[in-house]
């Protein structure tokens, strides 16, 4: 009884200050006995401006409740649990283990899988909510270079022979290394659905080190507090080219700056290692550091 009489004091308050349209109420659910007071003022024959005026309450507000007791004869708020969720359980737990078992496939085949199997039909988004769900999202492998049992054990002896040099002796060595960039639109990325913290597993790594299609070619050299310029050449780095461009033009300038005891380091890339580069080379008097196969500097 003490509910009812404060809010018949709270509205009769609210009408009073509500004369000049100086009041409105803020954007929160109506409460059944202000919804009914509003259809109460309504079969007065009021208008609903007049009733919005007289409760700053928004007309459009006024309209839909108005219309909802004229469809059904409730203005009470109707409660709704949500869309309803397309998949089942054992069909979330499909989608899990076809992602699990096979890493590669993506959500559109994942989505198409589950139509044929369960006769489900989803979207690619809910396939990701699902799997995001568990833990699992589609990211890019890891690219690495594959290595035979043979390349780390040059390295390993490669490392062993150089352990003990000086830091006067790297200073007379030039580090070289080329990058390459695509151009393609379409830069052949792959995704594959894996679990947080699990990036370099062996099954999420992609071992590869050849890359087709047009793209531009960086080159640069460094050397102990120094660096040579970065060259930029777009399309193929052919030997004839290596050794007009990259030695004639970068190294053989640099060879001229330092002492005798210059050393050259160069990948194994085939153009570095033919023989109009090798004569080249030794033409100038510049001596080229034995490099193990798929090292990077």
């Amino acid at each position: 009884m003490f509910v009812f009489h404060t809010n018949l004091q709270f509205y009769s308050n609210l009408d009073e200050m509500c004369n000049n349209r100086i009041v409105v109420i803020p954007r929160t659910h109506l409460d059944d006995f202000l919804c009914g007071r509003i259809i109460g003022r309504l079969e007065c024959e009021p208008t609903q401006l007049e009733v919005s005026d007289e409760l700053g309450i928004a007309q459009s507000v006024i309209s839909r409740l108005s219309q909802r007791f004229q469809d059904d004869g409730n203005v009470s708020r109707r409660y709704s649990t949500g869309r309803p969720r397309v998949t089942t359980p054992n069909e979330d737990r499909y989608l899990a283990v076809t992602a699990k078992r096979n890493r590669w496939s993506t959500a559109s085949d994942q989505s198409r899988q589950l139509s044929s199997a369960a006769g489900t039909t989803v979207s690619r988004q809910t396939v990701y909510r699902r799997l995001g769900q568990i833990g699992i999202y589609a990211r890019r492998p890891v690219r690495c270079v594959p290595l035979t049992a043979t390349h780390c054990r040059l390295r390993l002896a490669w490392s062993r022979e150089h352990a003990l040099w000086t830091p006067q002796q790297w200073a007379c060595v030039i580090f070289s290394h080329e990058s390459r960039f695509s151009l393609q639109s379409n830069s052949r990325r792959t995704f594959i659905q894996r679990a947080p913290d699990t990036r370099y597993h062996q099954e999420n790594i992609i071992e590869r080190h050849r890359y087709g299609g047009a793209g531009v070619l960086v080159w640069g050299g460094i050397v102990l507090g120094s660096r040579t310029v970065l060259h930029v050449h777009i399309g193929t780095m052919t030997s004839q080219m290596y050794r007009d461009v990259i030695l004639e033009q970068h190294v053989r300038l640099f060879r001229g700056a330092m002492s005798a005891q210059f050393v050259f380091m160069d990948d194994n890339a085939r153009p570095h290692r033919a023989n109009i580069v090798s004569e080249c080379l030794q033409s100038e008097d510049i001596t080229r550091m034995d490099w193990p196969a798929f090292s990077r500097t």
